[in-house]
């Protein structure tokens, strides 16, 4: 049978006052709604009506959050039902076959929500208290279900784990946007991986009993992931300890899991003795227990560019591994978008549909940005293709939820995603005081700027006509830069001072600091630019001298401690509006030099160390200063180092070098690299490796590398194998 639908964004489109009104409130966006538009005003009381059986439901519970009375004589009646209790039967026809589905219907009478299973009659609650904003309601017929069966989040990031409160916060926020997974899988968790096999302490144990049951209470599966690869043997003991851990967990009130292998080399990553350990667990723990939901793996090669098809390891996977265990996969690559032709390269080989683990917001490896961008880029055709689609989010909690915003509306209903329009209601739920403020400053930090993995999102599209008046040189650039600044400066000032949402306002405090900084600097050089003579104060040499003064005042900021130690930087616009004022500047001192004789430099900015080699997941890691130390950016995951690659970081002034160390994560790996440096075009003079002990990861430099000049130093894998290492640091001291 044919049916008829209208989908809210064509009710949103029709402008009218009730095509807009209560039924556009819903998020993430209804799959079909047909509604007569009447409002009216929320009844002061109200009858509820379900079996016994729902009576302490998280759905019935729910219903208390809208400020109604409850009165058994009301005259208006809220029926909540099952789809296969009597009750709910003939609503429920349309639902029989979608799990956590749900009907809504409004009347002037009496409201019914009925639900394919318990979660979907919680999720048909929510869609009533999101309807019920400012206390109206209005007359409608809503039937809707997810595209994504399992949709949600993955605390899968290196660095600072979230703190408890936060992740109650965020499990309070799923549940309000239908999103049914929290991986909790924290690099940084010891009992989550390096000491995977040791019981949490009785304090730490409480919190994931607390995480755990308010999950529940949201309606959100709690998944706890182990990570045992890192040092696993493929024994009898260690595969007993990993289900004695598991059976520990669940004591504590977990009942959902994960088995994480990624990041990893060595005797971990081989795929059958993973999936024959990973059977075994869903055989004798899984199976077991009739209230835990299906296992979720993530594999070694879990994107398509570490992926050997020669060697086979996810045809073994596909091969060897229970059907009803899910895959992870972050597609083409570590940091990349999904598409259907990439669904159907891994489906194929792992023999189901891809769980998708999508690193974004996830900022761990450009942690001098903060990302307060839309979620965008993925296919809206392949919701037939995938198991599972979760997002792995920033450290900072309360920022990532614009971007997971995003996540609930495109798992819920993938057809009818509009990012942009997503993320100006995800601005408004976050802080709705200050909106606009918030808005104004997420426009310069979308971006990630230069990163090893290539990831890059727009930014500053907004500027288009700007940049070009600043291009062309017309006369009205000044005015046009300038006032992009005071409204940066402005939502900075804002913000800074805002109460209602606190813990937004810490994690953001940095940026914030920074755009103000931003925002002088572009006023200073529209004022250069406007300057006409060089007698009053302030001439032009003052404002010159601001314009670089604040330069260096953003790059002490930058350079501070403020930020993670292993890299320091607080970066704001740095797609378009930074050098669209750098522009400015250096057309403005071009343009005074020549009609002043004068000689001001007219570059304000610039980056005087270059990396460049043949180590594919290097060459694109950022190079930062601080002081006299000179650093590479960190990587986190497993770096596959080709034989007789190197990467060469050459300056663009010959240093004398005072020290260097660095660290591939593995002792005794010294061995296998050699260090060179070199001066102009001159010859290349090998320098001494070494660790200082047996245990030790760090590689340091004998003492000739002690005031020798260089303007290049270059490190290759010298053996005829392929390395692999991790990249946790490479730094070298100048004078």
């Amino acid at each position: 049978m044919k049916k008829t639908f209208l989908s809210i964004a064509l009710l949103l489109a029709a402008g009218t006052p009730s095509a807009m009104a209560q039924v556009s409130r819903i998020n993430p966006i209804p799959q079909q709604c047909s509604q007569q538009g009447e409002l009216f005003d929320l009844p002061a009381q109200w009858r509820v009506v379900c079996s016994k059986a729902l009576e302490s439901s998280i759905a019935r519970q729910a219903l208390n959050l809208i400020s109604v009375k409850e009165d058994a004589k009301a005259p208006f009646t809220v029926t909540l039902a099952l789809a296969n209790e009597k009750a709910g039967r003939k609503a429920g026809k349309p639902l029989a076959k979608k799990a956590e589905a749900y009907s809504l219907q409004v009347s002037k009478k009496g409201i019914t929500i009925v639900g394919s299973d318990e979660r979907g009659l919680y999720y048909g609650v929510r869609s009533l208290i999101d309807m019920s904003g400012e206390g109206r309601l209005q007359t409608a017929t809503i039937t809707d279900w997810p595209d994504v069966a399992w949709r949600g989040v993955v605390e899968g990031f290196y660095g600072t784990p979230w703190s408890h409160s936060a992740r109650l916060s965020q499990l309070d926020f799923y549940g309000k946007h239908k999103m049914n997974v929290y991986i909790y899988g924290p690099k940084d968790d010891p009992y989550h991986r390096d000491h995977w096999r040791d019981p949490y302490p009785e304090a730490e144990g409480r919190l994931i009993s607390e995480l755990a049951e308010h999950a529940r209470q949201q309606g959100v599966n709690f998944y706890w992931a182990i990570h045992p690869g890192v040092d696993i043997k493929w024994t009898t003991q260690d595969r007993d300890a990993l289900v004695h851990k598991l059976e520990l967990m669940y004591d504590l009130g977990v009942r959902a899991f994960a088995v994480f292998f990624d990041d990893i080399w060595g005797e971990g990553t081989k795929a059958d003795k993973q999936a024959e350990l990973l059977n075994y667990v869903d055989d004798n723990f899984i199976s077991k227990k009739p209230d835990v939901v299906p296992l979720v793996f993530c594999p070694t090669e879990y994107n398509r560019a570490w992926a050997n098809d020669q060697k086979g390891y996810l045809r073994t996977l596909g091969n060897n591994l229970h059907k009803s265990i899910e895959v992870m996969w972050t597609g083409n690559s570590v940091v990349h978008c999904i598409d259907k032709e990439s669904m159907d390269w891994i489906n194929e080989r792992i023999q189901r549909r891809g769980y998708i683990w999508w690193n974004f917001p996830v900022s761990d490896f450009v942690r001098d940005h903060i990302l307060l961008g839309p979620a965008y880029g993925n296919g809206l055709d392949i919701a037939p293709d995938v198991s599972g689609f979760v997002s792995n989010p920033m450290e900072h909690a309360e920022a990532s939820k614009i971007a997971l915003y995003g996540i609930a509306d495109y798992t819920w209903n993938m057809q009818r995603y509009d990012a942009d329009a997503d993320w100006e209601r995800a601005l408004t739920e976050i802080l709705p005081d200050a909106r606009e403020a918030l808005r104004t400053f997420a426009l310069y930090n979308k971006d990630l700027g230069q990163n090893g993995h290539g990831f890059r999102r727009e930014e500053g599209t907004e500027l288009a006509d700007v940049m070009a008046a600043v291009e062309r040189g017309d006369k009205a650039a000044p005015d046009m830069v300038e006032a992009r600044c005071r409204a940066l400066r402005t939502a900075a000032d804002v913000l800074l001072t805002n109460r209602s949402n606190p813990q937004l306002i810490r994690e953001l405090r940095p940026w914030l600091l920074q755009a103000k900084n931003l925002a002088d600097y572009g006023e200073a050089v529209c004022q250069m630019a406007r300057c006409k003579d060089g007698k009053t104060f302030p001439t032009f040499d003052d404002l010159y001298r601001q314009s670089r003064s604040i330069r260096e005042q953003m790059y002490d900021l930058e350079n501070s401690d403020v930020r993670h130690a292993l890299q320091p930087g607080i970066k704001v616009g740095t797609k378009v509006m930074l050098p669209m004022i750098n522009k400015l500047f250096a057309k403005t001192v071009e343009a005074w030099n020549a009609g002043h004789g004068t000689d001001y430099a007219s570059s304000s900015d610039y980056v005087p160390y270059k990396l460049s080699g043949n180590v594919p997941q290097l060459i694109l890691l950022p190079v930062s200063i601080q002081g006299q130390r000179v650093s590479i950016a960190p990587s986190n995951e497993v770096i596959k180092w080709p034989a007789g690659a190197s990467i060469t970081i050459e300056s663009e002034r010959t240093v004398t070098l005072q020290g260097m160390d660095f660290n591939l994560g593995i002792a005794g790996v010294a061995k296998h690299f050699r260090l060179e440096v070199a001066e102009g075009n001159g010859p290349w003079r090998e320098v001494s490796l070494l660790h200082y002990n047996d245990k030790d990861p760090v590689i340091h430099t004998g003492n000739e590398l002690g005031g020798m000049k260089a303007t290049r130093l270059r490190l290759t894998n010298k053996t005829g194998e392929e390395q692999q290492v991790y990249f946790r640091n490479f730094n070298f001291v100048v004078q």
